[in-house]
């Protein structure tokens, strides 16, 4: 009697994770698949803090917090930091946060998908007077260009890459009605 309510319960999860493999195996047949902003939240999640050092270490900015959202009616993701900036020397030079609004797009190299074109939104750094006319935003360009270039918002699992149909590959990257969607060429 009682390997009857244990083997019903490996079978509902063995039938969960399957329709979860065949919702992605029918996004990828309908030339497409999609992500919400929790999943990426979380992959954003386990990739924080991040240090970045500048002009060889002079500078350098420490993101953490992440925070991301699809604001509605927007085509563009949100991402806000937290941001920690330090001078050789000097320690915690100025502390704040920032937003962003960035694209994405997909990049084969790392299977991720990587901000494109960011633009600064706002910048909140008390007590950093001339710092912020022009040294912090341009060490917060230089940190979202590196950024944006080597490291993924979201890492596209490999098991899912696998699925995709034969003689198919990720042709854009879109934000639509509050999810991320990726195409494939047609």
């Amino acid at each position: 009697m009682r390997t009857l309510p244990f083997a019903l319960a490996l079978f509902a999860s063995l039938v969960l994770a399957g329709c979860t493999t065949l919702d992605a195996v029918s996004s990828w047949l309908g030339n497409r698949v999609a992500f919400t902003a929790p999943q990426l939240r979380r992959n954003l999640d386990n990739s924080f803090p991040r240090e970045f050092d500048k002009l060889g270490g002079l500078v350098s900015a420490t993101l953490s917090h992440p925070r991301l959202s699809i604001p509605a009616g927007e085509n563009r993701l949100r991402l806000d930091f937290d941001i920690k900036v330090n001078a050789l020397g000097a320690r915690d030079v100025s502390s704040g946060h920032f937003a962003l609004a960035s694209g994405l797009r997909y990049n084969p190299a790392t299977q991720g998908l990587h901000l494109q074109d960011p633009e600064l939104l706002s910048i909140d750094m008390p007590n950093t007077g001339m710092l912020l006319k022009g040294g912090t935003r341009e060490l917060l360009n230089a940190v979202l260009v590196e950024y944006a270039r080597e490291e993924p918002v979201y890492r596209l699992d490999s098991d899912l890459l696998r699925k995709l149909p034969p003689g198919k590959r990720i042709a854009s990257t879109d934000i639509e009605n509050g999810l991320v969607v990726v195409h494939l060429d047609r």
